[in-house]
């Protein structure tokens, strides 16, 4: 939330209106006083990598009551506040809503109390609202994802993936309860990310049996030599009886049925706290411009919106279509219609295919990049439930000519015995512009070889996310969380000191993606990157405009250099010239990141990217190789039969190499249009640097999409 806050009071401040921050909620905007005070520039300062938020939140009954929300109106009047950017759930959005409907009539009650004058009555005649939301569990309907969502993700996966080697250890049984009273997202992602047994959500209570089918699950695992199992259980888990299902329950069973050594682990609010992850960082940054766009251009006639997030693009939807639409869901499950529950909450149908058996090969190009893993275990897992017999390829295309391929089986690890080749089905390749360029050779060769007419899919994999057709790539997420949590080390490092600025590199080649987003999740000064050409003027403006900032309460910068942005200007030469021309004023350190952004633990976004295209492109190759199966043999020679997959905007596509081609920089291994160059002037703006900001890719009202139910 302190990323939201951050984004809203600057970016109110650079379109010069005055920023007020409510302390306390509700209760400090009923309660007025100094809940009610002025924000500056400074005042959101050093809060990007703090949990929580700073302005304080609390619950208010009286804001419930008209009484309440009369003193509320008065409070604001007197400060001229007509625009209200509300941070929450659907409580808080709901009675936000409320307020702004009632708001006439609150005025006129004060002026006929005489508490307000009909002068102030007229210049705060409309009050405008929008939200965001904030919530942990991901249960609002009309967004991908809330605010606080995948921090709370975060800390989940570090706490399963340090309990994996205790129980692999003691080959013991784990049963682990995360939050999600009404929503089982964070439960489900969290089964997913971590490779968990079983899981229990509220939107789809187990059927009857439910105890013999996961004993039976969990008894076949363990006869396949696996050492540990992990069951994960939503706070609001029930079975379809309505009746709990608790972590003790699970454990009393799993010891009753299977004899096995099981422990019991309630993560309980350790999830709502700790640093903000990146992707948190940035959708708040994001989302908190957005709500003061929407209130600039706001109306009488426009309703009151939400700013929401659908694949990767900002929208606005009107506020309580959003509400209605969450409180359907909770109304559903409260009358057992739990398929109903499920398809307001936005599922897409798993299409399952009927078995087919084909030969289906699965291999890594270039550079690894976190995330990989849970891509391969996907692809493999679902191509067997598919019916295919599945290979791994060790050491990409040299193992491939090798003939270093081997079956891989549901339980296996990769590992590099040489094999026969593989006869003739599918191909799917991981990894990024050199898979790209991979596969188009092999697109391109067809026409001399006929073994090479077979479908082809590419999952975009790499940390400097420059692979064309794609805004987002497995492994970048991983990467930026690196970058950002060594920045607040290093700023943090600055505390004890004065008038101090950082130079730091990162990877990425020429693709200036990680420094650039990396910057505005850590709050940087300034970002050079090839895409943007400087001279040796734009560094002289940069150091005036850190002596500037020296003089303010904030005495500390960060400058990010992407490895490759100018052959001259290196991270050295930044180096010495900053020291330099900031002698006297301010002291420079530099770091260079290296290979630490290569490495780590993935985060739960790649894992589950990786995940989700992994099983699209199965799929995908599944119904390919069907349609291209004639007289015994599978042959297709169609551009449309060697894609990559990407995340377009809002929607995963499936996009023919050989039509990229011309969207690509061969020679910087970049796309020739890159999304993320928006948000940056949006970094400038919030580092308090005077630049356009162009709006055309702004989010527009729209209306919430419901999934129809199949035989609609």
């Amino acid at each position: 939330m302190n990323a939201a806050v951050r984004a809203v009071v600057r970016m109110g401040i650079y379109v010069e209106a005055k920023v007020y921050f409510i302390h306390e909620g509700y209760q400090g905007m009923v309660d007025g006083g100094d809940n009610i005070k002025e924000a500056t520039w400074e005042s959101v300062s050093s809060m990007l990598q703090v949990g929580g938020t700073v302005i304080g939140s609390a619950r208010c009954k009286e804001f419930r009551g008209r009484e309440g929300r009369l003193k509320a109106a008065h409070n604001l009047v007197q400060r001229g506040i007509t625009n209200l950017c509300v941070i929450g759930g659907d409580g808080s959005l709901t009675g936000a809503n409320l307020f702004r409907e009632e708001w006439s009539g609150l005025l006129e009650e004060l002026l006929q109390q005489g508490l307000i004058d009909e002068e102030a009555a007229r210049s705060n005649s409309e009050l405008h609202i929008v939200g965001m939301v904030g919530s942990i569990d991901n249960d609002f309907c009309g967004t991908d994802m809330t605010i606080g969502t995948d921090s709370a993700l975060h800390r989940i996966i570090e706490v399963v993936d340090a309990i994996m080697t205790t129980a692999q250890s003691h080959q013991r049984t784990f049963v682990l309860e995360v939050m999600g009273r009404h929503c089982g997202y964070l439960a489900l992602v969290s089964a997913l990310a971590c490779g968990a047994d079983w899981v229990f959500i509220p939107e789809m209570p187990p059927k009857d049996g439910w105890e013999d089918s996961m004993c039976q699950k969990l008894s076949e695992n363990r006869a396949d030599k696996k050492r540990l199992n992990i069951i994960i259980v939503a706070e609001g888990a029930i079975d379809s009886h309505n009746k709990a299902i608790t972590p003790d329950y699970i454990k009393d069973l799993v010891v009753r049925c299977l004899g096995f050594d099981t422990r019991v682990t309630i993560l309980g609010h350790v999830q709502r706290g700790g640093t903000p992850s990146a992707f948190d960082r940035v959708l708040a940054s994001r989302m908190g411009v957005e709500a003061v766009l929407a209130l600039l251009e706001a109306s009488a006639t426009t309703p009151a919106c939400v700013v929401s997030l659908v694949g990767n693009q900002a929208v606005r939807l009107p506020l309580m279509e959003c509400v209605q639409m969450t409180q359907e869901v909770q109304k559903a499950m409260d009358e057992k219609k739990f398929e109903e529950a499920v398809r307001l909450r936005g599922r897409r149908e798993w299409t399952h295919n009927r078995p087919s058996s084909f030969n289906v090969a699965v291999l890594n190009v270039g550079a690894p990049a976190a995330g990989m893993n849970a891509a391969v275990r996907a692809a493999v897992r679902v191509g067997i439930t598919e019916g295919h017999k599945m290979f791994a390829v060790s050491d990409g295309f040299e193992g491939f000519y090798k003939g270093e391929i081997k079956e891989i089986k549901w339980g296996d690890r990769i590992t590099p015995p040489p094999h026969p080749p593989i006869p003739p089905g599918g191909l799917t390749s991981c990894y990024g512009h050199q898979a790209f360029e991979s596969l188009l050779q092999l697109y391109e060769a067809r026409p001399g070889y006929e073994e090479l007419c077979i479908p082809m899919c590419m999952l975009p994999a790499t940390i400097s996310n420059n692979v064309c057709g794609t805004d987002l790539s497995i492994g970048a997420d991983t990467s930026l969380n690196a970058i950002v949590e060594t920045c607040d080390r290093i700023k943090q490092s600055a505390s004890g000191t004065k008038r101090r600025v950082f130079i730091i590199e990162t990877m990425g080649g020429y693709c200036g993606y990680l420094a650039s987003v990396g910057g505005l999740a850590a709050g940087a000064d300034t970002v050079y990157i090839y895409e943007e050409p400087f001279d040796i003027r734009d560094l002289q403006a940069n150091v005036e405009h850190l002596t500037q900032k020296m003089k303010t309460s904030i005495q500390r910068g960060l400058v990010l250099r992407n490895e490759n942005s100018n052959e001259n200007f290196t991270t050295d030469f930044i180096y010495q010239l900053y020291t330099e021309e900031g002698k006297g004023v301010f002291d420079c350190r530099k770091n260079i990141l290296g290979h630490m952004q290569q490495g780590g633990a993935p985060s739960p976004f790649d894992r589950n990217f990786g995940t989700k295209i992994a099983a699209k492109a199965i799929q995908w190759i599944t119904k390919t190789l069907k349609e291209s199966y004639k007289g015994g043999r599978v042959f297709t020679n169609s551009e449309d039969t060697a894609c990559l997959l990407g995340m377009r905007r809002r929607a995963l596509v499936f996009q023919p190499v050989s039509q990229l081609r011309d969207e690509t920089d061969f020679v910087h291994r970049i796309p020739k249009e890159q999304w993320w160059l928006k948000l940056r002037p949006l970094m400038k703006i919030l580092a308090k640097y005077k630049t356009s900001y162009d709006v055309s890719d702004s989010g527009q009202l729209e209306h919430v999409t419901r999934v129809r139910p199949r035989e609609a």
